[in-house]
């Protein structure tokens, strides 16, 4: 006669089986985002150097920075799926990250009105010392619009922790003529489509899937 399984042995089989999911940031935008696909998730700040190197273009900055959160927390969690994610303004070749202030933005947005420029939204998955990265790209149109509405703007939204002084998700959307892009949420800073499809690709399975 076989002895009964032991509860104590199922319940610790159970748990080595959960998958452990973090985002290697502290964005408040990036959690909502994330928190949209109704997975167990946490934060870790990647503590990562943001700085433009030398002669990088936008869309390179977007890549290793993602790349480089990433890395960062995996190296400290590398059983876990780790998504980094980083976001730079691309006007005319020139990166444009987060304003910090009302004047920094103010200057962002006189160079924006009335241009066109990509938004390079970049996404890495690491696991087990593998990385996978992919670069969303939505290409915006600017309002051609004056000081004052873009100053009233600023005091209401007050979008000085995103790239570009562009709060789309508010009333940064008053700001813009149009919006091209294939994947929805890159703009607001996380593009879901391709979380989905890095963290399948990694092995991690998401909500829907059979």
């Amino acid at each position: 006669m076989s002895a009964a399984p032991n509860p104590s042995n199922l319940s610790n089989h159970s748990a080595s089986q959960i998958k452990r999911l973090i985002l290697a940031s502290t964005s408040k935008y990036r959690k909502e985002l994330l928190g949209r696909l109704g997975l167990a998730f946490e934060t870790i700040s990647p503590e990562v150097d943001e700085a433009p190197l030398p002669n990088e273009t936008p869309e390179l900055m977007a890549i290793r920075l993602a790349q480089a959160k990433a890395l960062a927390v995996s190296l400290s969690h590398p059983s876990a799926y780790v998504i980094g994610s980083d976001q730079v303004v691309d006007l005319n070749g020139v990166a444009m990250g987060k304003p910090g202030n009302h004047t920094n933005a103010m200057v962002q947005l006189q160079k924006l009105r009335g241009q066109t420029v990509k938004f390079h939204t970049a996404v890495c998955v690491a696991h087990a010392g593998s990385a996978k990265t992919v670069n969303a790209i939505t290409e915006v149109k600017f309002r051609e619009l004056d000081d004052a509405t873009l100053e009233a703007y600023l005091i209401a939204e007050t979008p000085y922790d995103c790239a570009g002084s562009a709060k789309s998700e508010g009333l940064g959307i008053c700001l813009l003529e149009y919006v091209r892009s294939d994947d929805p949420t890159a703009l607001i800073g996380l593009p879901l489509i391709t979380v989905c499809t890095l963290l399948r690709d990694a092995g991690f399975s998401i909500p829907l899937d059979q």
